[in-house]
């Protein structure tokens, strides 16, 4: 049998571009934050993670540039040996500070971040406990571990957790994980009612704030934004969403920290985080913390005015409080039209398919910026009207 007959018979890619049914790995031909050009048409963005619209911000372009002119272009060799620039412990130091832990940690991408951290924690005996709509990269981090144990509680289910936590061995080592800001449906972890429970079974907390981080909280998290920070052990964030680049991070204790730097696989046998990208990030920090305070809340403005009128227009948004707004369809070839005729009038979103959200709950994930115009917004509201009302969802 050979290995790569899996690949020819594999034919659900060709067969849905044959059918103009293909919605994914979509070439833009230029993007300046809230638009985008695709084949020449102009698109309103609505599908980003730049959430407070940092990627175009003229600071935060000069300081990747000068990044360049000053080191190169990348700094060829991983952290451990000749990849660690002064840059990229400034850069620690102060995502520590504004995390609110001792230390700071940051790896190439976000997927290295989780990888890293859950495999080199998790060993032989250890249970790590995830929520079911946790991110694939916590699960596959479980999965690289060293003999460390997997166990799901249902979404949200603080009861669930409960008696997931009280069924496991009670002198093993147990680390409970969940986004903060869920990635599909723009929802939250209960992190103080998760904190208390942990604490109960002598289970550590990390949060996975990919989504939160700049955004809840007043730009420090989800975790901040419960007032929480001092009841979790960890907590992740990654740069390609608010912070306008590429990387990742995770804060907490300065010895956790220093074991994870010494034994997280994914980021001893990965190049660091390219200069130009870690300046970005570094500044997309300081105008944050320091000349734009008010992006963070500028971005729930929107979210919450989008969330109203499209609730008001009869969508199904089913729990989101934040700037992911999703629009439940719950049937794949609807969504898929909705999709493409929103694409058709110019408003780019994501339509999300099973296994990514259970059967029957298909959608359209949809996500706005501190940047977004309101005249863009009443765009995008009409054409979601128009279509949702042409498909029969509303």
């Amino acid at each position: 049998m050979d290995i790569f007959q899996k690949c020819y018979d594999y034919t659900l890619v060709s067969d849905a571009k044959a059918r103009d049914a293909y919605p994914y790995f979509i070439p833009l031909e230029e993007s300046e934050g809230t638009e985008a050009w695709y084949h020449g048409k102009h698109l309103i963005m609505c599908g980003s993670n730049n959430y407070l619209g940092l990627t175009t911000h003229p600071k935060v372009r000069a300081a990747a540039i000068a990044a360049i002119e000053k080191y190169g272009t990348s700094c060829s060799g991983s952290r451990f040996l000749n990849g660690t620039l002064a840059l990229h412990e400034q850069l620690e130091h102060e995502l520590a500070e504004w995390i609110g832990k001792p230390a700071a940690i940051c790896f190439t991408t976000g997927m290295l971040t989780n990888l890293g951290t859950v495999s080199s924690l998790a060993g032989r005996g250890d249970y790590i406990i995830l929520d079911k709509d946790d991110h694939a990269s916590i699960v596959d981090g479980t999965r690289l571990s060293m003999g460390g144990k997997m166990a799901r509680y249902n979404h949200n289910d603080m009861a669930h957790l409960e008696q997931v936590l009280a069924e496991l061995p009670e002198k093993a080592g147990k680390l409970v994980i969940a986004d903060g800001l869920f990635s599909m449906e723009g929802d939250l972890a209960p992190v103080p009612e998760m904190a208390v429970i942990c604490k109960k079974f002598g289970a550590r907390l990390m949060i996975d704030d990919a989504h939160g981080m700049g955004v809840m909280g007043n730009g420090h998290g989800t975790v901040a934004h419960f007032d929480a920070t001092d009841d979790v052990d960890l907590i992740m964030a990654t740069f390609s969403k608010a912070f306008a680049s590429l990387g990742g991070v995770v804060a907490g204790d300065a010895d956790v920290i220093s074991y994870i730097k010494h034994n997280a696989r994914a980021l001893i046998f990965s190049a660091s985080i390219p200069p130009a990208n870690a300046a970005a990030a570094l500044e997309a920090l300081h105008i944050i913390r320091d000349e734009e305070p008010d992006l963070p809340s500028r971005v729930i403005a929107i979210a919450k005015f989008m969330r109203d009128e499209l609730r008001g227009l009869g969508f199904d948004l089913g729990k989101s409080e934040t700037p992911v707004v999703p629009i439940i369809i719950g049937d794949r070839d609807k969504t898929f039209a909705f999709w493409k005729k929103l694409m058709d009038m110019g408003v780019f979103v994501n339509p999300v398919f099973s296994p990514a959200v259970p059967a029957g709950r298909e959608l359209l994930r949809t996500s706005y910026m501190a940047t977004h115009t309101q005249a863009q917004l009443d765009f995008v509201l009409n054409a979601y009207k128009t279509v949702g009302k042409a498909l029969g969802v509303i």
